[in-house]
């Protein structure tokens, strides 16, 4: 297996009314798996410009980014993939959650506010993703499998 830099995201922990916006990035229904808004950073752009441009994105939301809450880690040992994702907490500056928005890469196939109690009723990552989003501070989530 071929040595290679891990790959760099940028991902975003909005709450509004207390809920959660977590996105599902598996076109055609893939996977029942959520995770929170963002992707992978382009070379010569911020990590902040990044995350702002992929909130849109996937979202039609415009976002300020905030304070850094999490970085978690994880790979896929059959393929050699490592991504570093660093999660910011954001405020939504524009735009509404509107059902007919439509993914450009078509990528993101849903995207929804969840309270902290409905999170135990869906499948998500990274497993640390309410402590970071609810309680405050800095977390730092080792090494974990890819799962899809």
């Amino acid at each position: 297996m071929a040595s290679r830099s891990p790959r760099l995201a940028a991902r975003a922990l909005i709450l509004q009314d207390n809920r959660l916006l977590l996105v599902n990035a598996y076109p055609g229904g893939r996977s029942d798996l959520w995770c929170a808004p963002g992707g992978g950073a382009e070379v010569g752009a911020s990590l902040h410009d990044n995350l702002i441009r992929e909130v849109h994105e996937e979202t039609g939301l415009t976002v300020a980014v905030g304070e850094p809450a999490l970085i978690n880690e994880f790979h896929d040992p059959a393929t050699g993939f490592h991504q570093v994702d660093l999660f910011f907490r954001c405020t939504i500056t524009g735009g509404t959650i509107d059902p007919s928005w439509r993914d450009p890469g078509r990528v993101v196939t849903d995207r929804r506010f969840f309270a902290r109690d409905e999170l135990a009723r869906i499948r998500f990552k990274p497993d640390s993703l309410p402590r970071a989003a609810w309680d405050g501070g800095f977390l730092y989530d080792t090494l974990e499998r890819l799962i899809r």
